[in-house]
């Protein structure tokens, strides 16, 4: 939705090359950052990326280069305004974290790229630059994939690229896309439950409210911790977060909570839906 309020425990999955990547994001702790990764993950800045760094038993590095198919070279993805540094000694950098990366001597600097921690880094990441901000948590299954792309081999492509993760050996000596661990596609998870539920609404309030809701049937989606419609024709956005249902558009400003999705599900379950 534009301009939404931060949702709480909204989920992204880094799609990848060696398999799906969960990671559970610290929105009401780390706002800010979760706002600047979700801005690039929403833009699709990430999709067809790949992993670029992998330090043994240290860290895994991604989102900053994208493969582009036809130079057959990596470029580096575009970087918004810097983020504040969010660091807290309660969310410390140990294993199975994601933390922005950002340069050395700037506490203020992170834009595009993270990591995932592989062991517990606490006493080298949380004491400098500032301390590195830990913005989520990846789920088992996504720390199994993890853990298989740090085991990969690691080759020297020099620049950017001296600890380079390889899934397969370059026939040629120059690396390719097909010797990399691409990220295919980034995108926010929606609960299972909560989005039928919200679909149930939505289709309720649509059919009782067509003049503010056009045109119906419209297709549901996630951004920032909301499972939202979009009506075109009305320029309206009827949305679902932390069983809230929301409103933005035209009839009132900004940002408006209707109530519990409960009481709406119960409405609309009167009703037939």
């Amino acid at each position: 939705m534009c301009a939404p309020l931060v949702g709480l425990a909204t989920t992204v999955r880094l799609q990848t090359s060696l398999g799906a990547i969960d990671i559970e994001l610290f929105d009401s702790a780390a706002p800010l950052t979760v706002a600047n990764f979700l801005n690039y993950v929403n833009s699709g800045a990430y999709n067809n990326s790949f992993i670029h760094r992998s330090v043994s038993r240290f860290i895994i590095q991604g989102g900053g280069y994208t493969w582009d198919g036809a130079k057959r070279t990596a470029t580096k993805i575009p970087a918004g305004a810097a983020v504040a540094n969010e660091f807290s000694a309660s969310r410390s950098n140990l294993r199975g974290t994601v933390a922005m990366a950002k340069i050395t001597g700037d506490p203020n600097s992170a834009t595009t790229e993270w990591f995932f921690n592989l062991a517990d880094n606490a006493a080298n990441l949380d004491a400098q630059n500032g301390g590195f901000t830990v913005f989520g948590q990846v789920t088992a299954s996504g720390m199994a994939v993890v853990d298989t792309i740090a085991a990969l081999p690691v080759g020297n492509a020099g620049g950017s690229f001296t600890s380079l993760p390889l899934a397969s050996t370059p026939a040629s000596g120059s690396v390719q896309q097909e010797n990399l661990v691409m990220v295919t596609s980034v995108s926010t998870l929606a609960p299972p439950a909560a989005a039928s539920d919200s679909d149930r609404v939505f289709n309720y309030l649509e059919s009782t409210y067509r003049q503010h809701l056009a045109p119906s049937g419209a297709k549901s989606d996630t951004a920032s911790g909301y499972y939202y419609r979009y009506y075109q024709d009305t320029g309206s956005y009827v949305g679902t977060s932390n069983d809230v249902l929301y409103y933005l558009g035209p009839l009132f400003d900004g940002v408006t909570p209707l109530g519990t999705l409960a009481d709406w599900l119960a409405t609309a379950a009167r009703a037939g839906f």
